[in-house]
């Protein structure tokens, strides 16, 4: 029984690579994806060192991939913008010295309800005209074309013709907005801000790089963090008729931080923005106990194609790089245990089983001892 207790206890010490919680080893890692880079290079998952030199070759990296400025595909038409009527808009029009051929809006009656309504079908009523088409036209030809009909009848027709209600163009606001809403088309121009503006902002939840505008069929992604903070106004497309406007929320911006941190969670990055500093600052720190420092890990990508970043942050001087290192969604933040800590956690797992196994010995002795003459 002594020999096995002793067996036992030198098997467990033996095996610390299979002792409680995680840790990252670097050799199994290089191991498992040795020869699967594109052309077979043995050193293509190597652990990157976090230092000034990686920090440097990002910042250049990130200058060299600003994506071009987007083309408003609307562009020409918001320079010669001119609102078209049609269908279910509401028109008003005003024959001057002509009373009865203009519907009064008194206190009670709104511009709307007094008005000349477009017909489905793209067609107006008017008296002594009859029916015309005006969907698809301009306020200006609509007012030449009863002008040129009332001549008829009138001598000298002056009139003004405007739109009292504009219902027929509509611009769909959804996501994460104040008040998600239906926003017209009205006779200024409607642009992307002024949608969001209408629909009273983005809420605390919105993330304002990933704009989404489904327009016949396709979608467009708008970056309106970059029109807010850096004025690029090629972000700022012009609406149209059908258009849907959706923001999404950023909890798909989540970067991880786990091991040894006083409070291992998922912390949503900020405008999209977050460096390893403020990770590990929002966890509360390292552990001053259990954390080896000098490990501290950054895992990005895929399982099959995972990139891994090394901090040794052992010096406090070395945080300076931790508050410059930007991470991305999705990203994984590992802090390795201490050595020592790992070993104290194999005492304390097979601490249960050396009692047992000595209780088991003790009651074995103590049964020969009372058998014994």
């Amino acid at each position: 029984m002594k020999h096995a207790l002793l067996l036992a206890v030198m098997g467990c010490i033996s095996a610390c690579s299979l002792g409680p919680g995680m840790h990252m080893d670097e050799d199994a890692f290089r191991e498992r994806y040795a020869g699967k880079a594109d052309g077979g290079a043995d050193d293509a998952y190597e652990i990157v060192q976090i230092d000034a030199s990686l920090l440097q070759k990002q910042q250049e990296a990130r200058r060299q991939a600003q994506p071009a400025p987007l083309q408003d595909p609307l562009a020409q038409a918001a320079v010669d913008y001119d609102y078209r009527v049609t269908a279910h808009d509401v028109l008003s029009v005003i024959v001057w010295d002509h009373p009865e051929l203009t519907i009064p809006a008194g206190e009670f009656r709104s511009p709307e309800s007094a008005g000349n309504p477009v017909a489905a079908d793209g067609t107006m009523f008017y008296p002594h005209v009859g029916t015309i088409q005006v969907a698809g036209k301009t306020l200006s030809e609509i007012r030449q074309l009863l002008t040129q009909r009332l001549a008829n009848v009138i001598e000298h027709p002056q009139l003004d013709v405007r739109v009292v209600g504009f219902r027929g163009q509509k611009v769909q606001v959804t996501g994460e907005v104040a008040a998600p809403s239906t926003v017209p088309i009205t006779d200024v121009p409607l642009r992307v801000q002024d949608a969001i503006s209408q629909a009273k902002g983005f809420t605390v939840e919105a993330d304002m790089r990933g704009v989404t505008l489904s327009r016949g069929g396709k979608t467009y992604t708008l970056d309106l963090q970059a029109l807010y903070e850096q004025g690029d106004a090629s972000q700022n497309w012009l609406l149209q008729d059908g258009d849907i406007l959706n923001v999404p929320d950023r909890s798909r911006n989540k970067v991880f931080v786990l091991g040894e941190v006083r409070k291992p969670s998922s912390r949503l990055m900020v405008k999209g923005r977050m460096t390893l500093a403020e990770a590990i600052g929002d966890t509360e720190g390292f552990d001053p106990v259990t954390s080896n420092p000098a490990k501290v890990y950054v895992i990005r990508g895929s399982f099959d194609r995972p990139s891994i970043y090394k901090l040794d942050a052992q010096s406090p001087d070395a945080l300076l790089l931790a508050t410059q290192f930007q991470l991305q969604p999705h990203d994984v933040v590992f802090v390795s245990a201490h050595d020592l800590t790992r070993w104290n956690r194999i005492i304390s797992q097979i601490q249960p089983t050396v009692q047992l196994l000595w209780q088991a010995i003790d009651i074995g002795n103590r049964a020969v001892i009372l058998q014994s003459p």
